[in-house]
């Protein structure tokens, strides 16, 4: 609902009414836009496989009901975004701006 460009999307799916148990282990689609990634890594300067790393893992704790809409919401999702990145090598995306 928001009028301005993104490097991420996600859409979480709605298992139609009689769906099977299957339908509810599919989280949704993550839409990433690739020349928005590999500008946004050259802006900032990160290595453009860690900056889409980060930016799957954001799309797919969204689908995992994580939004940042609130200074609460966003440091709690920055915690696990950093966690779950950690355990892949890449260092904390939010540590500079924390700092």
């Amino acid at each position: 609902g928001k009028d301005a460009a993104t490097n991420v999307l996600s859409f979480p799916f709605q298992p139609p009414p009689g769906a099977g148990a299957e339908a509810a282990a599919y989280l949704g689609d993550v839409v990433l836009a690739a020349e928005t990634i590999a500008r946004e890594a050259r802006e900032r300067d990160l290595a453009p496989i860690a900056h889409l790393q980060h930016l799957v893992v954001h799309g797919l704790l969204h689908l995992m009901g994580f939004d940042h809409g609130t200074d609460v919401e966003a440091l709690r999702m920055e915690r696990v975004e950093a966690q779950i990145l950690a355990t892949l090598g890449i260092a904390d995306p939010h540590a500079d701006a924390s700092a």
